[in-house]
């Protein structure tokens, strides 16, 4: 969900290197400020291992938050995750560690859409993982890097070659298996003609509409960006704070007029027994989206664009084995299995980007078009972690 909010080409700008250090970057005629704090460079193992952690964390707490008995809360979910969000780069920002455009009604304005179909597609995450476990959640997650390249080849004259096709058809093959597992644990473990199961295959039917909606939505939300990016040349950061300070009051908004805040029911949403643990993880699910974007500069910094493109098919895998160590996700030959397939389609397609961004764009699948820009590449590639 929060992680919807990010792109893969993190870069803080740290403007022209004399000796050993850096100076300021020129934004604006005012006086220069100290350089913001660069992520430390060194060994990959560190940073690698923090973002896949920070991925990790993310979808953690917020399946914790909506697993929930009968927690329906989504839309104050998040605007929690914004205003901790939001403060928490304001922090690192007066501390210099970041540093980030001030805000702009102008600014604002030609990125208010941006903003509204992230409320979407942070709105169908959160109710698509609410009724699905993480690892199919995970898995029908990649359906949404089939969208974004079509998106790209109708509009941007993108390419998808004939290693990424391959790659597409494993996903929508993992997904169809951890569909068909799902349904069968739960017929299997209530019994064929039982209320029970009935009631279990309407969750899952109303999780896999939910992840319809999501797939479209975020497939949506990386398009429309890329364009309306070249109007603002918003840099990362810049891209964080707008998102989630224009999100703020419609998510609010909507809490206030669409969710019910009476007594009974904040009382089964915050149950006293759990009420400080949920508090807390919804806490941490708005500073995890902060951890990843740092940790992706991180990365970038210190490894190869290969290398991470690699890193983010690799982080599907324990994103899913995350479901079934920490939550009650079926352990089955099929779940397995389609977990396997998932990862193996992961891999395919970064070697597929691998291998397209290393020769000539000639004879692709199924159309052919001129090359794509980096900044096109990294928003089609913010999907896959």
């Amino acid at each position: 969900m929060s992680d919807d909010k990010k792109r893969d080409d993190f870069a803080i700008e740290m403007g022209e290197r004399k000796g050993s250090s850096y100076d300021s970057p020129l934004i604006s005629p005012r006086p220069a400020a100290p350089a913001p704090m660069a992520p430390p460079a060194g060994n990959p193992i560190l940073p690698v291992l923090s973002y896949c952690g920070s991925s990790i964390l993310m979808t953690v707490t917020n399946k914790f938050v909506l697993s929930g008995t009968g927690f329906n809360l989504n839309f104050f979910l998040l605007a929690v995750q914004s205003i901790v969000c939001v403060i928490a780069i304001q922090t690192c920002k007066s501390s210099n560690l970041i540093t980030y455009r001030d805000f702009n009604s102008d600014e604002a304005r030609k990125w208010f859409p941006v903003s509204l179909l992230l409320i979407g597609t942070i709105y169908t995450s959160t109710k698509a993982l609410q009724f699905l476990s993480i690892p199919v959640y995970t898995i029908f997650k990649n359906l949404t890097i089939i969208l974004i390249a079509y998106g790209e080849v109708l509009w941007f004259g993108g390419s998808v070659t004939a290693m990424a096709l391959f790659s597409f058809g494993l996903m929508v093959l993992s997904s169809v298996i951890a569909a068909w597992a799902d349904v069968q644990h739960a017929l299997q473990s209530f019994g064929h003609e039982s209320d029970a199961a009935s009631a279990k295959v309407s969750t899952l039917n109303a999780g896999y509409m939910w992840m319809m909606f999501n797939c479209f939505c975020s497939a949506a939300y990386v398009l429309y960006m890329r364009k309306r990016i070249k109007l603002t040349n918003f840099k990362d950061f810049d891209t964080m704070f707008y998102n989630n300070v224009l999100s703020i009051p419609i998510l609010l908004a909507c809490s206030l007029f669409v969710e019910n805040w009476s007594s009974e029911n904040l009382s089964l949403n915050f149950p006293a027994d759990r009420r400080n643990n949920l508090i807390m993880a919804m806490v941490f699910s708005g500073l995890s989206s902060v951890f990843i974007s740092y940790t992706s500069a991180w990365c970038v910094r210190v490894t190869s664009s290969t290398t991470y493109s690699m890193v983010g098919a690799l982080n599907k895998l324990p994103i899913a084995l995350s479901g079934l160590i920490f939550f009650d996700a079926p352990v089955t030959v099929p779940s397995v299995s389609a977990i396997g397939v998932g990862f193996i389609s992961g891999i395919v397609y970064a070697l597929a980007k691998v291998r397209q961004s290393s020769k000539p764009k000639t004879g692709v699948l199924p159309t052919s078009n001129p090359p794509m820009s980096a900044s096109s590449q990294s928003a089609r590639d913010s999907f896959k972690s």
